[in-house]
């Protein structure tokens, strides 16, 4: 077992999801109104890490020929990620649209899916103050970082699957399914129900 836990401080809660999202989808569509590039990338970002969990260094990494959205795809290929391994992640149709009408706004040659002003690829550091930014502007906690995304993934993702550690391990690229093990000991439908229960 790893000797770190997940504690509800981070990950996001289900209402602070969709004030992020808000603040994100107003400033989208107001920058497009005017042309503007950076809040529709930024959107996207944020998106793709609440949509995928993949880690910061596989958003700064990722190519436009690492997606795989031809009609029944929904899918992107992290390679050389943690650990030096490749691994597909699957997505769902929702995002698929975001990521399709992203690619035919943008305005940019860069083989990277998220770029700089400069044309050149995002650094983590530059990622990870877009969210920075954006989680403030949404007022959400200043402790929150973009990993809290993938943590906020993870829990989502472990409760739809029906408590699915082994479909979790597989989406976030853990070497080790006692790794992922850590998002049962904050979520658990049999506690919850055992605890309804109770007198």
């Amino acid at each position: 077992m790893p000797n770190w836990i997940i504690t509800p401080e981070k990950y996001l809660t289900e209402e602070e999801v969709k004030q992020l999202r808000l603040t994100l989808n107003n400033a989208a569509a107001l920058a497009k109104t005017k042309g503007s590039q950076i809040a529709v990338r930024d959107q996207l970002i944020i998106e793709l890490a609440l949509g995928t969990g993949l880690r910061v260094s596989e958003l700064a990494n990722l190519k436009v020929e690492n997606l795989h959205i031809k009609k029944g795809q929904n899918a992107l290929h992290v390679r050389n990620g943690k650990g030096g391994k490749d691994r597909v992640v699957q997505f769902s149709a929702k995002l698929k649209r975001l990521i399709t009408d992203y690619l035919d706004y943008r305005s940019t040659e860069s083989p990277y899916l998220f770029y700089s002003k400069r044309g050149d690829y995002m650094t983590r550091f530059g990622i990870g103050q877009v969210f920075k930014q954006w989680a403030q502007r949404a007022g959400l906690s200043s402790n929150y970082s973009i990993h809290s995304l993938r943590h906020t993934y993870a829990t989502n993702l472990y409760k739809a699957s029906g408590y699915n550690l082994r479909l979790v391990q597989q989406q976030l690229g853990h070497s080790s399914v006692s790794t992922t093990s850590v998002y049962s000991a904050v979520v658990s439908k049999d506690l919850d129900d055992a605890l309804e229960r109770l007198d």
